[in-house]
């Protein structure tokens, strides 16, 4: 009823934190894209590029260049993390199933995919709650603002930055970032 009566006044994104307070993305569990249960605590030590991905966007050719990128450090430390969502004009309409094919056929995705959630609104998945609010991260708030943004995490499961979706991942400004967030010990 409190929500309710502060939307009325302007306040109705009232969030609240995570409970119990979260320290980093290694703290979630996650599906696959196949459906089964893992722990991003597996990646613990591994810096980490996660990008919301859609099948019918005009960010869709990303795929090519974030795979390039996942080919060229992934022996070094990087692992991309895929979590196809639909909050953008419905741009991802298709079943798990059908994204993993679209994926595999059209651009050879070998990075870690994972089941559809949502990343943004009222039933935005914990993990994107903990990426896109300081409260939670305690490092930055970027809402997601299209398919295809990005958050380097480091190799501690730490936020650092959040990339635009109209961003290349070929660019300077992150491949520069990625280089740095894998030099470090």
């Amino acid at each position: 009823m409190l929500t309710s009566i502060l939307s009325l006044f302007g306040f109705g994104n009232i969030t609240t934190p995570l409970s119990p307070a979260v320290k980093s993305v290694h703290e979630f569990k996650v599906k696959t894209i196949t459906g089964k249960e893992q722990s991003l605590s597996d990646y613990n030590g591994k810096v980490l590029l996660i990008v919301n991905v859609a099948s019918k966007c005009g960010n869709t050719p990303q795929y090519k260049d974030i795979e390039a990128l996942y080919e060229k450090y992934k022996d070094k430390g990087l692992v991309v993390l895929g979590f196809p969502a639909n909050n953008f004009l419905g741009q991802e309409p298709g079943s798990n199933e059908e994204i993993q094919k679209f994926c595999s056929l059209n651009y050879n995705v070998t990075f870690p995919m994972f089941s559809k959630i949502s990343v943004k609104g009222k039933d935005q998945a914990p993990l994107y709650q903990y990426l896109t609010k300081k409260m939670n991260n305690g490092v930055l708030d970027a809402e997601v603002k299209w398919n295809f943004q990005k958050f380097l995490v480091d190799k501690n499961g730490k936020v650092i930055t959040s990339i635009s979706p109209s961003t290349s991942v070929t660019s300077e400004e992150v491949v520069q970032a990625i280089e740095k967030a894998l030099a470090k010990k």
